[in-house]
Order: C-alpha cells, then structure tokens, then sequence
C-alpha cells in the first residue's frame, strides 16, 4: 500500500531541498520525523509539512500504522519562478529570480520477508 501526499509552491531552490530529500528517502517514518524536526535548514519544515500529511492520510484515510512505514520516494520538482528586478549602478537593473518547489513524499508499508 502507497500513501502519498504533496505541497506545491513553496518558495525554495531545487537544490536545497534535494539535500533534504535525500537524508530522508528510504528511512522509517518515526526515525525521519525526529531527524526532520531537529533540522535547521528551511527546507526541513517544508518537507516534515509534507511528510506529516502524509501519515495522516495513512492513518486516517486507510487505517495504517506510521510506525509499520517507510518514506519510499521523495520527489522535489521546480515549481513557477517569479522574477523580480532590482536597481544597479549606471540606471541599470538586476535579475532577481525567486525560485518555487513541489514536493511529493510517498510512504510504503515494510515488507516483512520471512
């Protein structure tokens, strides 16, 4: 059973949420939300959002239990970019790019292999 859910248009680079993404793929829900809480990147509080969600839907939604889970997939896609101008020397003007993410967290049940 896959339990997934998703926040769009948070505003972070792509590349900074990749960090977080990849501590946190394929290690248990219990062990990934102490680790996320004690996170001081912003990225962090964005994905333990998502992941938080995600264990409600699971328990909620289909009666699972978080413990018995694993974050098997965490997907961080560029979102919309807004761009804004800022003012330079000479009447001149600067890009300014203010990046956006999607985030996707899936939760797996464990496979107990015999």
């Amino acid at each position: 059973m896959v339990v997934r859910a998703e926040i769009k248009n948070q505003r972070s680079s792509v590349k900074k949420a990749q960090l977080v993404a990849k501590i946190v793929r394929g290690k248990s829900v219990p062990v990934v939300l102490t680790q996320l809480q004690f996170m001081n990147q912003k990225t962090a509080k964005i994905v333990l959002k998502v992941l938080r969600s995600a264990v409600a839907n699971a328990e909620n939604n289909l009666g699972l239990d978080s413990d018995e889970m694993y974050v098997s997939t965490v997907l961080v896609n560029k979102g919309p970019t807004l761009k804004r101008w800022r003012a330079r020397a000479k009447g001149r003007s600067a890009r300014i790019l203010k990046r956006s993410i999607h985030v996707t967290v899936e939760l797996a049940e464990k496979v107990e292999s015999k």
